[in-house]
């Protein structure tokens, strides 16, 4: 798991446990790899020479609906999804550098999942 920006991390700089984040986090913070970059465009930037593909999550008007997605499955195939801020999303410079902008369909009013609810649908269709 890559996290960017101001995203919370599960130590702080001095290598200290983030309690705030760990209390939600319910001891997964121990178990999960994680690695912090400050810039998500230079990340973005290391994935894809790395082969990967970027698929954002995110409500666009070239967004492709998550259920009409086929993504090619083999022990090659690297694919790395993005997530944005719940309220304002991903910023256009980020959308410009993925393969393909994926939304999930939603009814109702609200049109924003809280983040790991997003990742749970998401990882669950595509996998």
């Amino acid at each position: 798991m890559y996290l960017c920006g101001i995203t919370p991390k599960p130590t702080d700089r001095f290598g200290r446990k983030n309690l705030a984040l760990g209390k939600v986090a319910l001891g997964a913070e121990n178990y999960v790899q994680w690695e912090y970059f400050k810039s998500t465009t230079k990340l973005l930037d290391e994935l894809k020479k790395k082969k990967y593909t970027i698929l954002a999550i995110e409500q666009n008007k070239k967004s492709k609906l998550l259920h009409k997605i086929k993504i090619p499955k083999s022990k090659k195939t690297k694919t790395a999804l993005v997530f944005g801020n719940e309220v304002k999303g991903l910023p256009k410079i980020i959308l410009k550098q993925t393969d393909k902008i994926i939304e999930i369909p939603m009814k109702g009013k609200k049109e924003s999942l809280n983040v790991s609810v997003a990742f749970g649908i998401a990882i669950f269709k595509l996998s």
